[in-house]
């Protein structure tokens, strides 16, 4: 087994070597370029760079302790488009309230959820066997009181994340 497991790492990184292969672009008669790994007549090897396409952080620690700013961030540029304090403001106060009424449509949702609990409690599973006797399903009877615990946790979570963003706004 290992020695098949050895022939299977030397194989990987023996192909892995190959994975940079030469790139060919040609262009037709018609102007319609393709770019291929294989040489065919009147194509174009192509010299790519294959360290241009690793993503470069470029928040290391050396820039941050030279770019003056304690937190990575960068200046924002001369053109980028600013918004006067009155259309902001005009933007956070409808931002709130729609905020406000997600809340208020949260709380109702999670007073049906726990109507729907308080219910679901109160109608046990109950299952009846071939000879007619009847019995509780405890199985049936908690998976469906977890899925309806899961569903006023979820309102519940839903509310205080929507009152932590709405006093955010204040």
């Amino acid at each position: 087994m290992k020695k098949y497991l050895f022939l299977l790492a030397i194989t990987i990184s023996t192909l892995a070597s190959h994975a940079m292969a030469e790139i060919y672009k040609h262009v037709d008669a018609d102007g319609r370029i393709t770019y291929t790994n294989i040489k065919t007549k009147g194509a174009t090897r192509l010299d790519i760079d294959p360290d241009a396409n690793v993503i470069k952080n470029n928040h290391s620690r050396s820039n941050k302790a030279t770019s003056g700013n304690n937190n990575g961030r960068t200046a924002t540029p001369s053109d980028f488009p600013k918004v006067d304090k009155e259309t902001q403001s005009s933007r956070d106060s409808k931002r709130q309230e729609i905020l406000q009424s997600e809340l208020e449509a949260e709380k109702i949702a999670l007073e049906q959820a726990k109507k729907a609990y308080a219910e679901g409690q109160a109608n046990p599973e109950i299952a009846h066997q071939a000879d007619g006797k009847t019995y509780r399903n405890m199985a049936k009877y908690n998976e469906k009181m977890k899925n309806l615990q899961a569903d006023v946790d979820g309102h519940e979570s839903n509310i205080k994340l929507l009152e932590k963003e709405i006093s955010s706004l204040k």
